[in-house]
């Protein structure tokens, strides 16, 4: 197996726990971008969370490529051209808001430019989303969000007990009509049925014409499943839940132990 492309989830992978990339992790990509293996950050963030890290890696030229909002867009990373954004429609809005009030958890939504809220009772984890992407919170009712908005995701966040008791709740026909899918234990995605990060990922490899046996992808948690099962070469983190290390073909090392740089040297370098 010869590695043409490495897919890399972002918290709890890439990432050390303090938000950082370790010097080691960040040679490694380096030394994999100069041999010609594609690198894609591929992330449940928007691309305002990822920007500062695609600088830092030298992943802003042409030719580079990221995944955002969990799947729902790619993006060429050099001028941010969309190559494939599964949107939702103002109706696919309405829906989810209402269901998300139904079973009693907050709810917000996201376009390119914000993260909009008709919580009036702010939740921190919300506060927590607009810190961490790097993106404004801004409160509309309803009745005030523009019909027109063009929707990359929705989520459900709250208290993880709250928010398991609210997906208890959801009827079968919701999961058919939405990919759902947990990215924390207080985040829950909502995006277009055909945004995921795999077939996000099956979308660029066929774009690129590299081989689905010759894709790597490496992640630690249930919004990375589907990605990982995609690559010729699934990796979960040692610090991944346990059902992602079930399905992966290695595990690595943590993101706190250079898990990133660590599965490159050993699978990729080695080859």
């Amino acid at each position: 197996m010869s590695i043409e492309l490495i897919a890399i989830d972002l918290d709890g992978t890439l990432l050390t726990n303090a938000k950082t990339i370790s010097p080691k992790v960040k040679a490694t990509l380096a030394e994999a971008k100069e041999k010609g293996i594609k690198i894609v950050l591929c992330t449940g963030r928007p691309l305002p969370g990822v920007k500062d890290y695609l600088k830092e890696l030298n992943l802003e030229e042409e030719g580079d490529y990221v995944i955002t909002y969990n799947g729902a867009l790619v993006q060429k990373a050099h001028d941010g051209t969309a190559i494939a954004h599964h949107t939702m429609s103002f109706d696919d809005f309405l829906e989810i808001e209402a269901m998300s009030r139904k079973v009693g958890v907050h709810c917000q939504t996201l376009d390119k430019e914000a993260i909009y809220t008709a919580n009036k009772d702010i939740s921190p984890y919300t506060i927590r989303e607009s810190s961490l992407v790097n993106m404004p919170v801004k409160y509309r009712s309803v009745e005030e969000m523009d019909p027109e908005i063009v929707i990359s995701k929705m989520m459900m966040i709250d208290e993880p007990a709250i928010l398991d008791r609210g997906i208890a709740q959801f009827p079968a026909e919701f999961y058919e009509k939405y990919t759902i899918l947990k990215s924390e234990p207080f985040y829950l995605e909502v995006l277009n049925k055909a945004a995921s990060k795999g077939q996000a990922l099956k979308d660029l490899a066929g774009i690129l014409n590299i081989p689905q046996q010759n894709v790597m992808a490496i992640g630690d948690n249930e919004n990375d499943r589907d990605m990982i099962e995609f690559a010729g070469m699934g990796v979960a983190m040692d610090n991944a839940i346990d059902s992602i290390k079930e399905v992966s073909d290695h595990v690595t090392k943590s993101n706190e132990s250079d898990g990133v740089a660590h599965v490159i040297e050993e699978l990729v370098f080695s080859n």
